[in-house]
């Protein structure tokens, strides 16, 4: 797939905030496509190890088919880590594995959705926002765990499928504890970028099935991840 380089990778870290700050201000949080054309649904995860002091990190990337819920590619990605892990700037860690995965992919995704945050960020720049400026789709952000930004509060939604709660700092809405199913933890909504937060909230518990709180191209995303990466870690033992 092509891929949008809009900065070098990997990053100098002294110009980590000032190319968030200055990407934060091109995000636009509305959906302009049909959501009836969402057909390629692609799920991005990420994972780390330890292999004597040098840090590994894998990426997969799966894409399934939005009516069928069939997996059509997969495709993933390992490599070094050479960027450090700094609170607020995960994008620039992840990234260079996410475009290298994204590269490989022979289907065009429609819609991409990340074991991460997006808009629900200080800078509002979590990584299914800054890696939508790579790939040029929209994206979604969903995470597993409440990332807290600044002052952002919100209520636990009620214990109902669909019920959720807003994330907010004053006015603004930055995103979304969701219960995607009766009786286990809420999950973390937020847009990337090229979308809305009610269209995102809505495209994600209609990929949601019994087998788990995440939606299906996230939660196989995870498993293909961990999978990779115990045969890589077992291949150097």
């Amino acid at each position: 797939m092509k891929v949008h380089y809009i900065h070098q990778l990997p990053v100098k870290i002294e110009l980590f905030k000032s190319i968030q700050e200055s990407l934060s201000k091109k995000v636009d949080l509305t959906t302009t496509l049909n959501t009836n054309n969402f057909k390629y649904i692609a799920g991005v995860d990420i994972a780390y190890w330890l292999d004597e002091g040098i840090e590994w990190g894998i990426c997969s990337i799966i894409i399934i088919d939005s009516v069928t819920l069939k997996v059509i590619e997969k495709a993933f990605s390992s490599g070094k880590v050479t960027v450090p892990y700094i609170p607020g700037y995960l994008a620039f860690r992840e990234l260079p594995l996410i475009i290298e995965t994204v590269k490989k992919l022979t289907i065009a995704p429609d819609l991409y959705m990340f074991d991460g945050n997006g808009y629900l960020h200080p800078l509002r720049m979590g990584i299914a926002t800054h890696a939508s400026f790579f790939v040029h789709k929209p994206t979604i952000g969903i995470a597993k765990s409440y990332f807290k930004v600044n002052d952002a509060y919100f209520e636990i939604p009620k214990n109902e499928v669909g019920a959720f709660e807003n994330i907010t700092i004053g006015n603004e809405v930055l995103g979304r504890a969701l219960r995607s199913h009766k009786d286990v933890r809420p999950i973390f909504i937020s847009c990337g970028n090229f979308i809305d937060l009610d269209t995102a909230t809505e495209f994600t518990l209609s990929l949601i099935n019994k087998d788990s709180r995440l939606p299906i191209p996230v939660r196989i995303a995870d498993l293909e991840t961990k999978r990779i990466r115990k045969l890589l870690i077992a291949k150097t033992e």
